[in-house]
């Protein structure tokens, strides 16, 4: 009965947190007709609410904003309403950050995630999955005496969350998966493994993780 009842588990606790996610990002979408006055909602004119028109909304408002920025004069509006937001104090600072994350992220020129590597974290004696994000800003680096990089430490479940960690270049290993792979490795908490990879030649001073016989 319980090989019965974790088979069954494994069928549906995929599928459960996938509509789960999918009917969250439905409903949030959803509430995209409450910005609108009560009387040009659909649900004023039908009365009846239709559940799924906000994400068709939600889709056609991005679709077209996506061919107005395409073309030259839309990206010319752009980059006019991106001057005035850089003229208002607190919110250029803000927007401007955003702005630029959102766009090595989105970006198809945008490389957030260069490459999956082992480091030393959060101590000497445990290793852990991060990805290269860059190099440490030359007001960073003048204080560094050896060469660093900036990585990103994601939490397991939930990658959203991490720690942005700078840490010697020496010290850290390339590993040789994709950044697809490795996220995948990290959300289920190792149990996920790419087949067919191993990790590549030790950077140069670093040592071989320590196995459990050798911790202790």
């Amino acid at each position: 009965m319980k090989r019965y009842i974790v088979a069954g588990l494994l069928v549906w606790v995929p599928l459960g947190i996938t509509i789960w996610v999918l009917h969250f990002l439905v409903t949030t979408l959803d509430q995209t007709f409450l910005l609108f006055p009560e009387s040009a909602r659909p649900d004023t004119w039908i009365g009846v609410h239709i559940p799924g028109l906000g994400v068709l909304l939600s889709f056609v408002i991005l679709l077209l904003t996506g061919v107005v920025a395409a073309n030259f004069l839309g990206a010319r509006l752009i980059r006019i309403w991106e001057a005035l937001l850089g003229r208002i104090p607190v919110v250029k600072s803000i927007y401007s950050s955003v702005k630029q994350v959102s766009d090595t992220l989105l970006s198809d020129s945008g490389n957030a995630f260069r490459k999956a590597l082992l480091v030393q974290f959060p101590h000497q004696d445990s290793w852990t999955i991060a990805f290269l994000t860059g190099t440490p800003a030359p007001a960073v680096a003048a204080h560094l005496d050896e060469e660093h990089v900036s990585v990103y430490v994601p939490t397991t479940p939930n990658p959203t969350s991490g720690y942005f960690v700078i840490v010697p270049k020496a010290k850290t290993r390339e590993l040789d998966m994709t950044v697809d792979e490795a996220l995948k490795y990290v959300i289920s908490m190792g149990v996920v493994a790419p087949r067919g990879r191993a990790l590549r030649g030790p950077a140069e001073g670093v040592a071989p993780p320590k196995s459990l016989e050798q911790v202790k």
